[in-house]
């Protein structure tokens, strides 16, 4: 492209892309596209970007395509790779000026710069660092923010760089101008703080540099030395940070009153806090000089009158966190025995032990849970308005590092873990002082037990020797449970979450009557059994509510009620099994509540076992939705999906023509190749059971065709999988199976005469080698046959190489069947006359006995023997409550078994009938002569089995 002419046909179609008209945007976006891989493209995107008389639009198009050019083709391996000319003209215009007006495009610029930089600097561009430098020394204020924001973007995106090489760079850099950029931060926070309290109005700019500078020393100082604590500049600017901290939440408050730059001064602040807690996480020993500081400055302001009128929500957390991050950072733990661990180590934990004594434990614990747990006035407020929206609201509050109430939680927790024996006595004295109803009329009280009975649940587990809690349940919680008045539904609420904590901890069986009593009074004063109304219950519950996380929730109990109960919960589902329908079409936007009705169908599916049949015209579309990536909901629902499909075959009592259309969905599940790969797996094996001749006829060479490309890229335990698939339908079909799949069994066979080094593997090669040998030999001697041609050998070598190699790893079979399907399957190869069957005849011999060692069990009272895996009759299987039924799926595989030799022929008869052919064929002499070879210890073991036949 010639850069003048291309500049303007660029523009052109640029400002044609920023068009909102589809007739006009497409287009162009094409003709951009294939323009990406041109010389001189990227030029002309930089002319146009940095015009600022062009349309802020199109400019702001040009930046993106320009950047995303960077990951595309500028490095130098890239196909289609910017000239190394070109890149060298880039690199100087995007930092021949730092004027550009527009904030958006301005950040984008510098992302951008950052973006080459990670690939060329300092190597290819030595001249970055130096320029920016330069940049943000001189007076024009808006060329010294651009730059200033530039070099944080830079700064960030090196120090982010992993690889040693790369780091040691990083610390270069870092040592090189680590006090320019404290000077220049001190200098911009002085000139803030002197104009904010002159009130200039220029204070804003000020505060900005200020922030980028910060931002800026961040990543040098956690990411740019490796022992920070023997540099002394790094730790005087930490230090540093606390009395700077100090400062400007004073100018908060002052800034409170006038109303000006808050939301800019309170990201500082916040990012004051985020240096200390990323110097703590990467650095800990270094941090160990600030612990006292730390710990000094942020109890000071959350714990004490020090932080009324200037702390706010978001610093109190960050305080919270590095104060939760000291008591449990494992660096600062001794070791059982002290002597083993570091100075360092010691150091820390003196310094913890020193300042968390009785009173300052105690005054923290007292602080957290009467101020910090209480539920404020607007959150009263809200449950009074919305109740729902206040419960989604709570439970939202899932992330202690943003959030206050379950920060305030989670330091509480670890404060008390940490120093129990300290605090349990004074939490039990805040219970205690609350004994007895609380007045009705006293809302202060109220919210305060509240708090209190928070506590106590939050830290059950560490309180379990201190509270006998079924006598407080006795004498007090049930109680308070049965107040009715509307006032005490905080109570009532808590109470119940209380003892939803406690019940796993400690909770006597026989006072659950009481509490099941009390929960059916909660929901609804009726008196009925309990599971009808339980379940009818919640589902009027989950009809009336309309907020997606709390359907979620009900959704999720619902399913414990069904997975608990199981078939019992027949009677009851006819109205949910109405209303799942109408919820999945409206929670169409709603990916994770549609998570949510996956679980429960998967529960409903296995209590309603051949029944679920019925919800097939839900149910098939919903499990077909699921599992087609093709369709971007995939990515939420795949796996709830996938677990759906198995249950819903695994139970269902025929095939149906639309449940086997499902399986179009399978071939690019297995190309996806994800964690749900083994799900897809037993998906597979239960079509086999259910319908094996339908199955294999419409998908068995795809299927093939899929394996055979998995194998080639898949992990152990992945080619097993498949192989057990492969045995499954020789299992189910062993005429019609080896043939469809065919062009996976020479591997099988291959891998037998190398000698498979995978215990799990070779098992399985010999089970579907037993499979084919034992119930189609015509397809074993033409497979035999076709790996003689490929392998230049004759067949009667290879099949005694495979005999030879088959005795020499059976005990890699670990399974009876297994192993019982190798001694049929050995066996079926007599009676012969073949000089190289009868050379293998001992170790055909050894396995079976090692076999009927396996399977024959003896009768103490008629001295016979029984071979223990033979099934005359299908039994239906008798569960306890506490067990599963037998599925459909089960109840096949039994039917199945009856057909199956492993199952259905006595070895014991298989290897006298056998032999005594052989006999025959070679007469007395001959057979005696083939018994010789054999060890005669083994020979009296096979003896002693078959006179008891």
């Amino acid at each position: 492209m010639d850069i003048s002419s291309a500049s303007t046909v660029v523009l052109q179609t640029l400002t044609q892309a920023a068009s909102q008209d589809t007739a006009v945007l497409k287009p162009a976006e094409e003709q951009l596209k294939q323009w990406e891989t041109q010389p001189g493209f990227y030029s002309a995107l930089l002319n146009i970007f940095t015009n600022h008389a062009l349309d802020i639009n199109v400019r702001w198009l040009a930046v993106l395509y320009f950047k995303n050019g960077i990951d595309r083709y500028w490095r130098r391996i890239a196909p289609h790779a910017l000239s190394e000319e070109e890149k060298s003209s880039l690199r100087a215009g995007l930092i021949a000026n730092f004027n550009e007006p527009v904030n958006q495009i301005a950040t984008q610029i510098g992302v951008l710069i950052a973006k080459v930089a990670r690939l060329d600097c300092p190597r290819h561009w030595p001249e970055l660092i130096p320029t920016l430098l330069e940049s943000v020394k001189v007076q024009d204020d808006l060329r010294q923010h651009r730059a200033l924001l530039t070099f944080y973007h830079v700064t960030k995106t090196l120090s982010s760089k992993k690889l040693v090489a790369d780091k040691k760079l990083f610390q270069d850099l870092a040592s090189g101008i680590y006090s320019f950029a404290c000077s220049l931060w001190n200098h911009h926070t002085d000139t803030f703080l002197q104009q904010v309290y002159t009130g200039d109005a220029s204070a804003i700019h000020s505060l900005e540099r200020t922030l980028l500078s910060l931002k800026v020393l961040r990543k040098l100082t956690v990411h740019g030395f490796v022992e920070p604590h023997k540099n002394l500049e790094v730790m005087e600017f930490l230090n540093t940070v606390f009395e700077r901290l100090k400062q400007f939440l004073e100018c908060r408050r002052q800034v409170n009153q006038e109303n000006m730059c808050n939301e800019k001064l309170e990201k500082t602040i916040i990012l004051f806090t985020k240096v200390l807690l990323d110097f703590l996480d990467y650095h800990p020993f270094s941090f160990i000089s600030l612990i006292q500081r730390s710990l000094e400055f942020a109890v000071s302001y959350v714990f004490t009158g020090a932080g009324e009128g200037v702390v706010f929500e978001r610093f109190i957390v960050q305080c919270m966190n590095l104060i939760k991050m000291i008591v449990k950072n494992e660096s600062y733990k001794p070791a059982k025995n002290t002597e083993e661990s570091k100075p360092e180590t010691l150091e820390a934990h003196k310094i913890k032990i020193h300042f968390f004594n009785y009173s300052t434990l105690t005054e923290i614990c007292r602080r957290l849970v009467s101020h910090y747990f209480l539920l404020t006035p607007e959150e009263l407020s809200m449950w009074e308005d919305d109740p729902e929206g206040f419960a989604v609201e709570e439970a939202a509050g899932d992330s202690y590092k943003y959030s206050l109430r379950p920060c305030t939680e989670v330091l509480f927790l670890d404060i008390f873990h940490e120093y129990s024996q300290t605090l349990t006595p004074v939490l039990l004295e805040m219970v205690q002082n609350l004994h007895g109803p609380t007045n009705v009329d006293n809302t202060v009280g109220l919210v305060v037990k509240d708090a209190v009975y928070n506590a106590i649940g939050l830290a059950a587990y560490e309180l379990f020797d201190s509270v006998d809690f079924d006598q407080w349940f006795n004498s007090q919680l049930l109680a308070e449970l049965q107040v009715t008045h509307i006032r005490y539904k905080l109570i009532r609420r808590r109470v119940i979450w209380l003892i939803g904590q406690w019940i796993s901890v400690k909770f006597k069986s026989e006072l659950r009557p009481m509490l099941y009593e009390a929960i059916l009074n909660l929901m609804q004063d009726q008196d009925r059994v309990y599971l009808e109304n339980i379940f009818s219950l919640l589902f009027h519950l989950l009809q009336e509510v309309t907020e997606c996380d709390t359907k979620m929730h009900v959704l999720h109990v619902i399913s414990c009620v069904i997975e608990r109960v199981g078939m019992q919960i027949r009677p009851y589902v006819g109205c949910l099994v109405q209303y799942l329908p109408l919820l999945w079409k409206q929670s169409e936007d709603h990916n994770m509540l549609r998570c949510a009705i996956l679980t429960t169908l998967i529960h409903l599916v296995q209590g309603l076992g051949a029944d679920s049949k019925n919800l097939y015209p839900f149910l098939l579309p919903v499990i077909q939705l699921s599992t087609d990536v093709s369709q971007p909901p995939h990515v939420y629902l795949l796996e709830d999906g996938l677990e759906l499909w198995l249950v819903t075959l695994e139970n269902s009592p025929s095939i149906t023509p639309e449940l086997l259309g499902i399986f179009q969905n399978m071939s690019a599940l297995l190309e996806l190749g994800s964690e749900n790969v083994r799900t897809c797996f037993q998906i597979i094996n239960a079509y086999i059971f259910l319908t094996s001749s339908e199955f294999l006829q419409n998908f068995a060479a795809g299927l093939c065709q899929s394996f055979c490309e998995l194998m080639q890229d898949i992990t152990t335990e992945g080619q097993v999988q498949v192989l057990k698939v492969v045995e499954n339908v020789l299992k189910v079909n062993p005429i019609l199976g080896p043939q469809m799949f065919q062009p996976l069994l020479p591997s099988v066979l291959k891998g037998i005469l190398d000698g498979e080094k995978y215990p799990v593997v070779m098992s399985t090669y010999l089970g579907i080698a037993g499979r084919v040998l034992l119930q189609n030999m015509g397809f074993f001697s033409s497979l035999l046959n076709q790996i003689a041609l490929e392998l230049n050998q004759e067949m009667e070598q290879l099949l005694g190489n495979i005999i030879e190699m088959w005795v020499d790893r059976m005990d890699n079979i670990t399974q009876p069947e297994r192993r019982k399907l190798s001694a049929l399957a050995l066996l079926s190869l007599l009676p012969s006359e073949n000089s190289v069957i009868q050379d293998k005849f001992c170790g055909i011999i050894n396995i079976c006995v090692e076999a009927l060692h396996d399977v024959l069990s003896e009768d103490p009272d008629t001295g016979t023997y029984k071979d223990c895996m033979v099934m005359s009759h299908f039994e239906e299987q008798k569960v306890s409550d506490d067990e599963e039924p037998p599925t459909e799926q089960d109840r096949r595989k039994k039917l199945l078994a009856l057909k199956d030799p492993v199952h259905s022929v006595s070895l014991q008869q298989f290897v006298y009938e056998k032999l005594k052919a052989q006999q025959e064929l070679l007469g007395e002499q001959g057979f005696q002569s083939l018994m010789e070879s054999v060890d005669t210890e083994v020979i009296r073991q096979l003896q002693g089995f078959l006179q008891k036949l």
